[in-house]
């Protein structure tokens, strides 16, 4: 198993530069059923068939009037890549809070920082890539927030971006490729959405 993803790969897809200048692979951590933490792996050989039960998070941010916003993945990223997705997903690296981990992240994809960012549970799932043929079995931590600012998207991680209404976004999937994990994540942190949002948002 190779310790380093493909050249070519994004920020958050090759490997994590040192203070020497060498390069180390990204770990992630591993968890039973439960979410408790049982050792880690490397990234890419934790997402290869049948793939391995690890940490995640998924965020969904929104702007004053309710719409969320979505991203559509870098065409360079390993793992779906061009689907369009949640606001910003990823892995906390080994100790790290999950909290800590998706703010940080949602800086480095879209630079902006999340305000208001709640806790929206926890959903587990396994999701096959066709396009790869990696897997998602992941234990993931949703957390659901208000934009902070204007975007500054990254390109190797975010193709392009939208804000979108409950209406616009049954409209967009009916168009475009969805991460296999979308609709999972989405509807787990729906009562969340709702108390940030408001109803009349109609999430």
């Amino acid at each position: 198993m190779p310790s380093t993803p493909a050249e070519g790969l994004s920020t958050d897809d090759a490997a994590v530069p040192t203070s020497e200048g060498t390069a180390e692979p990204i770990m992630l951590e591993l968890v039973d059923e439960a979410g408790r933490t049982i050792g880690t792996a490397e990234k890419l050989s934790a997402h290869i068939a049948p793939g391995t039960l690890h940490r995640a998070f998924s965020v969904f941010l929104f702007d004053d009037t309710g719409r969320l916003l979505l991203q559509r993945r870098a065409l360079g990223k390993y793992h779906s890549p061009g689907v369009w997705s949640n606001t910003c997903c990823g892995h906390p690296y080994p100790g790290e809070p999950p909290f800590v981990a998706a703010a940080r992240r949602t800086g480095e994809e879209l630079g902006v920082a999340p305000t208001l960012m709640r806790e929206a549970g926890t959903v587990r799932y396994n999701h096959p890539d066709p396009a790869s043929g990696l897997v998602e079995q992941e234990y993931n931590h949703l957390f659901v927030g208000i934009v902070g600012g204007a975007l500054r998207p990254d390109p190797e991680e975010v193709e392009e971006t939208a804000f979108v209404t409950p209406a616009e976004l049954d409209a967009l999937r009916e168009k475009f490729t969805f991460s296999a994990w979308f609709m999972d994540v989405l509807d787990t942190a729906r009562p969340v959405v709702r108390e940030i949002t408001g109803d009349a948002a109609g999430w």
